[in-house]
């Protein structure tokens, strides 16, 4: 099964590559047109992506914040000559018959239900990472796409690079024998902010909506623009937050296909003073019935990293290892003494990632990234999350994806969400 994964994952995503650097190349065909949902941050690095390309329209911006949307607006047409729709309110594109396709990068609690909504509507969804802010919306996300036909990739974008699918080939080939475990690193150091009296929220923010689905609150600035991931209500702090590239890479490369069985964590801090609501490091082990381990090291108060890189796995097989960075890199390193082996330095898959999924809208190809390989990997991160939260070790069945004989830990499967932005009902649940 892993070789048969990585093989088509490989095939795929070289095929993927070429096929969008030669549509790229020659402009062909019609437009697309895509809507950018939350332009701050790594969305407005999509919006320059997408106004660079010739068979791509941008259609529409969307954004609570009206000064983050007048300076992507001004991107695209500095760009291209033209000026899209600006809206404030993410419902008003759903209807749209101009969007194939929205790019969605706003904070995580707005993550599937901005999805789910589109995907609904019939539109193709980028959903940055991670894809769900709890572990029943990845789920919903995945019913949803099967059910409505349609493509949705996840802003894993490592899952496009020429490095990934290198490594994918020899560790498919056995060049370190059979892998048994996977360790994920994340290692920088964050810096919290002093805690901030509530304020009024600034001029041309739609603080309602911005909240969306949170619990109702006063305005805070350490909760908005550049904060708010290291509070439970929007983010999922450092695990979900950059450490999802991570353990998504770390279950590729150890090529599992199902979600663990077993979850143990410990967090604590020890060196970072400030406001937030998550440790400044973490241990989180997984444990699959195929008798693989997937360990989770987060260190958030370091100003160095490991093995070179700030983010890298490890690869543990029966015959040497493998160390593999996001940063695009990898080294093999073969029997007693370590001895080198095949290595390659490349492009990081950003935004090769994005092409990736313009291509798939227009073919209705399976993405390098998709619904199913999303809530896998973010499983991780929220299973990880409670595990931490209630102290204990969780017994995880997968098929019907339970927290077992522990009902404190299985309710933090989900969360309440704050009216009219409630979750629909999946057609059927069924396991992965």
């Amino acid at each position: 099964m892993r070789q048969m994964d990585r093989r088509t994952f490989v095939s795929g995503a070289v095929a993927g590559l070429a096929a969008a650097s030669a549509r790229g190349a020659l402009g062909a065909g019609e437009r697309l047109g895509v809507a950018v949902i939350g332009v701050n941050g790594m969305g407005h690095s999509h919006v320059r992506t997408l106004a660079a390309r010739s068979d791509v329209r941008v259609v529409a911006l969307c954004d609570v914040d009206q000064g983050v949307l007048a300076r992507a607006a001004k991107t695209v047409k500095d760009a291209t000559g033209q000026e899209p729709a600006l809206v404030g309110d993410f419902r008003r594109l759903l209807d749209d018959p101009r969007l194939q396709a929205v790019v969605v990068a706003t904070p995580h609690h707005w993550h599937c239900p901005i999805a789910l909504r589109a995907i609904a509507a019939g539109k193709d969804v980028y959903l940055e990472k991670p894809a769900s802010h709890v572990f029943r919306e990845g789920r919903l996300l995945v019913e949803a796409a099967k059910k409505h036909g349609r493509i949705v990739e996840h802003g894993t974008q490592m899952r496009s690079s020429e490095v990934t699918a290198r490594a994918g080939q020899l560790l498919s080939s056995g060049v370190i024998g059979k892998v048994k475990m996977a360790k994920a690193l994340n290692l920088q150091r964050h810096r919290p902010r002093r805690p901030a009296p509530d304020a009024p929220p600034p001029a041309g923010v739609d603080y309602d909506l911005w909240l969306g689905p949170a619990p109702q609150r006063g305005f805070n600035p350490n909760r908005f623009h550049g904060y708010w991931n290291w509070y439970r209500d929007y983010g999922n702090g450092d695990l979900g937050g950059d450490g999802i590239h991570d353990l998504d890479l770390a279950r590729w490369g150890l090529g599992v296909t199902t979600h663990p069985v077993s979850i143990t964590a410990h967090g604590s801090t020890i060196d970072l003073v400030g406001e937030r609501e998550f440790p400044d490091n973490m241990v989180v082990t997984f444990q699959y019935d195929e008798g693989k381990v997937l360990i989770y090291e987060d260190r958030g108060w370091t100003p160095y990293g490991q093995y070179g890189f700030d983010s890298s796995n490890v690869f543990y097989g029966t015959e040497g290892f493998m160390v593999f960075s996001r940063r695009g890199y990898f080294q093999v390193h073969l029997g007693p003494k370590e001895e080198k082996g095949p290595s390659m330095r490349g492009e990081t898959g950003h935004p090769d990632h994005l092409v990736n999924f313009l291509d798939c809208v227009r073919s209705r190809k399976r993405p390098a990234a998709p619904a199913e390989v999303a809530h896998l990997s973010c499983a991780l991160v929220h299973l990880g999350e409670i595990a931490y939260r209630v102290g204990r070790v969780l017994k995880f069945d997968r098929d019907t994806e339970k927290v077992l004989g522990d009902p404190e830990a299985d309710g933090l499967l989900t969360k309440p969400y704050r009216a009219p932005w409630g979750l629909p009902e999946p057609p059927s649940v069924s396991g992965p």
